[in-house]
């Protein structure tokens, strides 16, 4: 008996939650700024979504739950981190060289905006630009009012503008005529 409620339950994680995994790494990877900062956070939001997923009462509701969680295991993992700092100027030639490397430089340079917002303007406007959430949504996720919020996004988009206008750049326009 005992091994067909473990079964459940990892039937359950599995449909749930293990599901979700791209998009909670776009949302720890937009957080953290880091790659594998957000691989480490989104393994630790996992784990700790194991243990209480009988606290997950719907399983409709399990996406904004794994996004709260990745939030707060974000800020856990920074609380007690302190990360590795390079000085620039000891890089070699070649490691210089890989942080110029860039794909599109429009798109790199959008998102370096984006990445140089406070992570309380990019927080709102990453949830509900990429991962398509409501400003009620994102109260809910971020604990604040709605009109907070709207505020939020209407002072990141300002800031984004700011930096896209100082920087030069622009969103990419396509001519695929």
């Amino acid at each position: 008996m005992h091994t067909s409620a473990n079964l459940e339950r990892r039937q359950r994680f599995e449909r749930v939650v293990t599901v979700l995994h791209p998009a909670l790494y776009r949302y720890a990877a937009w957080l953290c700024r880091d790659p594998g900062i957000a691989e480490v956070v989104v393994q630790e939001s996992l784990l700790r979504a194991w243990r209480s997923l009988d606290s997950l009462r719907e399983d409709d509701a399990a996406k904004q739950w794994l996004l709260t969680i990745v939030r707060r295991e974000n800020a856990r993992y920074f609380e007690r981190k302190n990360p590795n700092m390079v000085d620039i100027d000891d890089l070699s030639a070649s490691e210089t060289a890989m942080i110029a490397e860039a794909g599109e430089p429009d798109v790199e340079g959008v998102r370096e905006a984006i990445y140089g917002l406070d992570v309380e303007y990019r927080e709102p406007l990453v949830l509900q630009v990429l991962m398509g959430y409501s400003t009620r949504e994102i109260a809910e996720l971020m604990g604040i009012r709605q009109g907070a919020v709207l505020t939020r996004l209407h002072r990141a988009r300002l800031k984004l503008k700011e930096i896209i206008n100082a920087d030069g750049c622009r969103p990419v326009l396509r001519d695929n005529g």
